[in-house]
């Protein structure tokens, strides 16, 4: 089975060719890479367009600032393997994890794959207490409405049969992908599986993007999409 490995960009000139380099390092999988730019100003569109076009499969140029949200969603229509991933352009999380998150798929147990940094013994990276509490909140309130037991729904990794994913209509541009997702697996009958990921976390000064206002975004996510959509 192939795998698309979708990678929403927005300025991350620092860790772009690294992690891409990582990714391209799982030679044992049968994979495509697709690179979105979401209108990067610091130099990662000029890297992508000049450098790494000859390393991926497929590039994908927003013409203005869409937010992941939108990002992802034109690597799913794009995408042609028949498994589908999602891989942040940061460092967190690690592209040696991907045999764990397919295998389910593989295995023909699950339709849906999710990470959680908050089970298994792989290593994680001690950072902000109120940053935890916010993801395990939303998680909670996910689950709430959802009857899913989900440890870690605001993590990136998320892996999907290509043919369930693009029959699902998305709608959020930014972060609120994560929360409307999986409100609407919850309501299909779908094989959910979970399993524990590496996480690098980084600091705001690093380039990291999600803040508050996301959080309460995601809250009106979770109620929206599972009691009015």
């Amino acid at each position: 089975m192939k795998l698309s490995i979708i990678i929403p960009v927005f300025n991350e000139v620092k860790t772009l060719e690294e992690i891409l380099n990582r990714v391209k390092n799982q030679t044992h999988i049968d994979k495509e890479i697709i690179l979105i730019d979401d209108y990067s100003t610091d130099g990662s569109r000029e890297l992508i367009e000049n450098k790494l076009k000859f390393q991926v499969d497929k590039i994908l140029l927003n013409e203005k600032n869409f937010g992941k949200g939108y990002s992802v969603r034109q690597g799913i229509n794009s995408a042609e393997g028949d498994i589908i991933l999602i891989q942040d352009a940061d460092l967190e999380y690690s592209p040696s994890d991907y045999d764990k998150l397919i295998n389910p798929i593989l295995n023909n147990d699950a339709d849906v794959v999710y990470g959680s940094r908050f089970i298994g013994s792989d290593e994680k990276r001690v950072l902000f207490f109120w940053h935890t509490i916010g993801n395990k909140f939303l998680t909670l309130l996910s689950n709430i409405f959802t009857n899913l037991n989900l440890t870690d729904m605001e993590n990136c990794f998320k892996v999907f049969r290509s043919n369930i994913v693009k029959n699902i209509r998305l709608n959020e541009n930014r972060f609120g992908f994560e929360p409307e997702i999986t409100a609407k697996i919850a309501k299909k009958n779908l094989r959910i599986y979970e399993v524990g990921v590496k996480y690098y976390g980084r600091k705001y000064k690093d380039g990291k993007k999600i803040t508050w206002k996301d959080g309460f975004s995601a809250i009106r996510c979770v109620i929206y999409y599972n009691l009015f959509k």
